[in-house]
């Protein structure tokens, strides 16, 4: 036993050191689809990463009627094509910046390097590096994760690798090649759905009903999120980020279909819980207590569903609340009609986004629910597979190491 768990604390150190030295050495020398490490005119092309070697002067100004610190500081380049060079930055004398920010001698931030209307290179601050502290929480994320899913763990950390790679290999490129948005998620979330769940979960036939009842409950929230979409008259234009994409792609790219595109993969992570959360219920209950039928198994099932349904609507609704709290200020700073603020594209698309995402939570309950209990309770059908019937898997990746309750 005391082999086994110091068997065990060994894997989880050597994995937490290997995810956490994989996604430094990525994020230090992979560059995202589309982008290049030379200068050229697109966002982010000309910021390059820095030190601070010296404040040079720090005072206060008062800009809009509030008074703030700023600071002229010498900024050298670590790497590129200006990697030596040593630059002047001013920052907080034309721009709002924020009380808590102060920087100080060693210091990494990004600067943007550009010329000026004499020729002569000028560079403004960007950002602060905050590579440490990411892979820092990187690292406490993948620990716990391990240290709470075990083997488990290891997969879903595996299939969270497999589901950015998909994102940035395939769905990025493709839509920035003018491919069309929507087409390009559907296509990515069958693939996500066809080897995450499976990594993460095994190859069983709780992991099938999930499979099952997703591609069916994606469907559904797809049709509902291009109804509501279309009826709503809703653009994608609603999104600065969109505009400012379409400006800078050199390729046309549908707003709309981005719009659907994101709702759609959104609702797959959404779904992902709920639905595996269902599928294990049905079997625990079935373990439990192997003699109940397909009707008592699925009763039973539906009502943990509605629960779970009414505490991630929940969740869901406050997670968008929270990320749009800024746009909710702006609107109620304005003053306007409710009405007219609903009615704003911007608002409207959450609103979308939200009830469409929600409504895809209610229907994925009673499908999971229906095909787990099914698959579950009905094994006497598949038995009559025959031999074909060892290639669909245990009932549990619990069920192949000999833990099942029956």
């Amino acid at each position: 036993m005391k082999m086994t768990k110091r068997v065990f604390i060994t894997a989880v150190i050597l994995l937490v050191v290997f995810f956490s030295y994989a996604t430094y050495w990525a994020v230090k020398n992979l560059t995202l689809p589309g982008a290049s490490s030379g200068e050229n005119s697109t966002y982010g092309s000309q910021t390059v990463l820095g030190k601070i070697t010296a404040i040079t002067e720090e005072g206060q100004i008062t800009l809009t009627d509030h008074p703030q610190l700023y600071q002229v500081m010498n900024v050298t380049v670590e790497k590129g094509d200006y990697a030596g060079q040593t630059f002047s930055v001013t920052y907080g004398k034309t721009q709002v910046r924020s009380d808590e920010t102060r920087f100080k001698v060693g210091d990494q931030v990004y600067i943007m390097i550009g010329q000026g209307p004499d020729g002569s290179l000028k560079a403004t601050y960007t950002d602060f590096d905050r590579t440490g502290v990411l892979l820092l929480l990187l690292f406490v994320f993948v620990l716990a994760v391990l240290a709470m899913g075990r083997w488990k763990g290891f997969g879903s950390l595996v299939s969270l690798c497999f589901s950015m790679f998909i994102i940035l290999a395939y769905i990025i490129p493709h839509v920035l090649a003018g491919d069309d948005p929507v087409q390009v998620s559907l296509i990515g979330s069958g693939i996500l759905l066809g080897v995450s769940l499976y990594m993460t979960y095994g190859w069983n036939l709780k992991t099938h009903a999930s499979v099952i009842s997703m591609v069916i409950t994606l469907l559904i929230t797809g049709l509902l999120t291009a109804l509501f979409v279309d009826m709503a008259h809703l653009t994608g234009y609603g999104d600065e980020n969109a505009l400012y994409l379409i400006q800078l792609s050199s390729v046309q790219i549908n707003p709309q279909g981005l719009l659907l595109g994101g709702m759609i993969i959104g609702t797959l992570g959404i779904l992902d819980d709920l639905v595996t959360s269902q599928s294990a219920a049905v079997v625990e209950i079935h373990g439990a207590n192997p003699t109940l039928n397909f009707k008592q198994t699925f009763l039973r099932a539906i009502h943990i569903g509605q629960d779970h349904v009414a505490a991630t609507v929940n969740t869901l609704v406050l997670s968008y609340t929270g990320a749009s709290l800024p746009l909710l200020l702006v609107f109620t700073l304005a003053q306007g009609s409710f009405q007219y603020l609903v009615n704003t594209e911007m608002l409207a698309e959450e609103i979308v986004r939200t009830l469409v995402g929600s409504l895809g939570l209610v229907a994925a309950v009673p499908i999971s629910t229906l095909v787990a209990t099914f698959i579950i309770t009905k094994q006497d059908s598949l038995n009559r597979l025959g031999p074909w019937r060892t290639l669909l898997g245990p009932e549990t990746s619990d069920s192949a190491e000999g833990h099942h309750v029956h």
